[in-house]
């Protein structure tokens, strides 16, 4: 959700540095990053350390409580975001939310969509493990294998924008796209790459689940742009 969906990494780091601030400290922009992607968990014991002298709840319901406040002002949607969830629903594919963000802000993006573009949502506080753990993207997996059984892994791609999440996603065995934001990704051949989402379609998504039926060892190239294949194995840009 957070820098895939929605660009509200600028509020949840205005949320840690006024916290750190709040409590005497100096919160720099390569701390941030450091926590781009992560669980609240992970993250509240990074701000611990940055010296916010409050329990790791506490400090996640006041990071949450002020996105929330942001988000209601402004819902700052990613190029393309809103436009491919519409031609996914328009088409029935079966869409789940997997963020490491908490239900009461997911809620509230769901809440300023046009349309129940999601059936399930999986958040940070149901899950005992986040990103790069894949138990978000497995849990997401078994909701939608309830109302289709012969659903596979194979079948569903995730579409991530930090490293924790993408790693959560392959390890997963979902077909992956990494579309790079706030934090640049190093190349992984396990993972297709999508500078945007701008002008992506369906048709996009089913061309990567084919690729991935067809030729299940299948790697990712550079060029995210062409199709090519060799004797050695197929490579999808």
């Amino acid at each position: 959700m957070d820098g895939t969906i929605v660009d509200t990494e600028p509020y949840w780091i205005e949320a840690e540095r006024t916290l750190v601030e709040a409590h005497g400290g100096q919160w720099s922009h390569d701390q941030a990053m450091q926590l781009v992607g992560q669980s609240l968990v992970f993250s509240a014991g990074l701000l611990q350390e940055a010296g916010v002298a409050m329990e790791r709840r506490d400090i996640i319901d006041t990071l949450t409580g002020h996105v929330v406040s942001q988000v209601r002002k402004s819902v700052p949607w990613r190029p393309g975001a809103r436009e491919l969830l519409d031609e996914l629903y328009n088409a029935g594919v079966r869409c789940a939310l997997v963020t490491m963000s908490e239900a009461p802000l997911a809620r509230e993006i769901v809440a300023s969509l046009p349309a129940p573009y999601f059936d399930f949502l999986v958040t940070g506080d149901t899950v005992s493990q986040g990103k790069p753990h894949p138990e978000a993207y497995l849990k997401a997996v078994e909701l939608l294998q309830q109302q289709d059984p012969d659903l596979s892994h194979h079948h569903c791609v995730a579409l991530e924008d930090s490293a924790p999440g993408v790693a959560a996603a392959v390890a997963s065995g979902v077909v992956t796209v990494a579309i790079p934001h706030i934090v640049p990704l190093p190349h992984d051949p396990r993972r297709a790459t999508w500078d945007t989402l701008e002008g992506r379609t369906v048709a996009d998504l089913e061309e990567l689940v084919a690729l991935r039926h067809e030729f299940p060892d299948a790697t990712f190239g550079l060029d995210a742009g062409s199709v090519a294949r060799t004797t050695a194995s197929p490579v999808r840009g």
